[in-house]
């Protein structure tokens, strides 16, 4: 039976090429295996496997009864909803540790740094396996996309110098103009669905007992969106409603301000004045040299939420 590499629902790049990237090593090691996604890929991870000619991984939507290793992620929320009937491996991430739990001991990197891949690569250098020039673009490219080309406030030291190593078994040596062109085609929301947009990049967290989604739409221009904010704050509450959430906010984030405008949705906004120390306006705030979800969104909003 073929173990399978998954990351988080709404899969973005990290948790794509993270799955691709695990278990090339894994293979190279003599395990077979495979990378799976729960859903359809984002344009920019369709633009960094097309760049580097890299598979998609297969979509899987049951994982009952198959070994698997896990990705970017150790919550229940994000995972396969039929996890509890699978048999965990291991788990690769660069998130806080989750409510996931086993019944037996696994193979656990988590790692403080901006990106899975980052602490994949790593991996490859532990188990002295040479990491082959496609999967060095694919992970590069998560790397950037994850530290929003080193701006953001998950990204470290570590990040940078695998950044480095990969850049040069990959042949990019310029990561700006390479970042920038993620970030572009990341950006587009022309002709998609608002629903789609909203979904992108969104995570469930279950917060004090309470249900919370933040969503976020990385964009090289806030202006971007201006002829369809209107309908995403729509989407957002209409989201809330389905969800039975106390909250749900989206992120939209400009990678050039080094800030974000976040769309508020909740049952109560003075939760956003707690966490940030900002007071919202028409269900909307501006968020200076906020940019991370992770490290600067979510652990602040846990700590209101108790």
């Amino acid at each position: 039976m073929t173990t399978l590499v998954v990351g988080h629902k709404n899969p973005d790049t990290d948790s794509v090429c993270a799955a691709i990237a695990l278990s090339d090593l894994k293979k190279k090691l003599g395990e077979d295996i495979a990378p799976a996604v729960q859903g359809e890929l984002n344009p920019e991870s369709k633009f960094v496997l097309e760049k580097f000619g890299v598979a998609a991984p297969d979509i899987v939507t049951s994982y009952a009864g198959k070994d698997i290793y896990i990705v970017d992620n150790s919550d229940l929320a994000q995972c396969p909803d039929d996890l509890g009937q699978a048999n965990i491996l291991g788990i690769v991430d660069h998130h806080k540790l989750g409510d996931v739990t086993t019944g037996q001991p696994l193979e656990c990197w988590i790692w403080p740094v901006g990106c899975t891949c980052t602490v994949v690569a790593s991996m490859y250098d532990f188990f002295s396996v040479e990491i082959p020039k496609d999967i060095a673009g694919i992970m590069l490219c998560a790397i950037l996309s994850d530290t929003v080309i080193f701006k953001s406030a998950t990204c470290t030291d570590t990040d940078k110098k695998i950044c480095a190593k990969l850049s040069k078994i990959c042949g990019e040596s310029d990561l700006e103009t390479l970042g920038i062109e993620m970030f572009k085609v990341k950006s587009a929301v022309e002709g998609t669905p608002i629903r789609e947009l909203v979904l992108r990049d969104y995570k469930d967290f279950n917060m004090g007992g309470k249900g919370v989604g933040v969503g976020q739409l990385e964009l090289v221009d806030l202006s971007i969106v201006d002829g369809i904010k209107a309908d995403l704050e729509k989407d957002i509450q209409a989201l809330k409603e389905e969800k039975g959430h106390h909250s749900v906010f989206l992120m939209l984030t400009d990678i050039m301000k080094e800030g974000t405008e976040l769309l508020i949705v909740s049952d109560d906004e003075s939760v956003v004045e707690k966490a940030f120390g900002v007071t919202p306006a028409n269900g909307k705030v501006w968020l200076d040299n906020i940019m991370s979800r992770k490290k600067q969104i979510v652990p602040d909003l846990e700590k209101v939420f108790g």
